[in-house]
């Protein structure tokens, strides 16, 4: 036999071997064994759904925070641009009464 094929042989005894053992030396049968799994799995499944719940939770009050936050930002600035345009309007109602005097020096010249 060449060195591959003797590899191939104990690699196929090892694992009927490693098999052989697992189940004489298992401290469960099988159907316990099974049993558990599915029990861990569905375990893991409801941890896993509590925690995307818990989550999901606490991105949706960060958002409703961060949305609060904005809210009262925006309203901050609508307040400081109503003032401020109040500003600019009585500074043009000034400049425009400074122009219509300035027009009637020019007519009364004219």
């Amino acid at each position: 036999m060449s060195n591959s094929s003797n590899t191939v042989v104990g690699l196929l005894a090892g694992t009927a071997i490693g098999a052989t053992l697992g189940v004489l030396f298992a401290p469960y049968k099988g159907s316990e064994t099974r049993q558990k799994i599915a029990e861990e799995a569905a375990h893991a499944k409801d941890k896993l759904v509590e925690n995307a719940s818990e989550i999901s939770e606490k991105v949706a009050a960060t958002f409703e925070n961060k949305k609060e936050t904005l809210d009262e930002k925006i309203e901050t600035v609508v307040s400081d641009v109503s003032h401020k345009t109040e500003d600019v309007i009585t500074s043009l109602e000034k400049k425009l009464q400074e122009l219509k005097e300035k027009n009637k020096k020019l007519q009364k010249s004219a």
